[in-house]
């Protein structure tokens, strides 16, 4: 499955899944853009996330971790 934007919760899930070290609260959001656009699966157009959008990954992926 082809990640896109809106996937926010599938997104996480894979961010945790490669970076099991990884703190996502240590991330600034350009880096988590980064990490994102990435991704194996991911195929979205880099400008269209927001700063809504990386806060919803960082939030789930931080759940994920717990």
């Amino acid at each position: 499955m082809k990640l896109k934007w809106k996937d926010t919760d599938e997104i996480a899930w894979a961010l945790a899944e490669k970076f099991p070290d990884q703190n996502p609260l240590r991330l600034s959001f350009p880096k988590l853009h980064k990490l994102v656009c990435e991704l194996e699966d991911f195929d979205d157009a880099p400008q269209a996330s927001n700063e809504r959008i990386l806060e919803t990954i960082q939030m789930t992926w931080c759940e994920e971790k717990k």
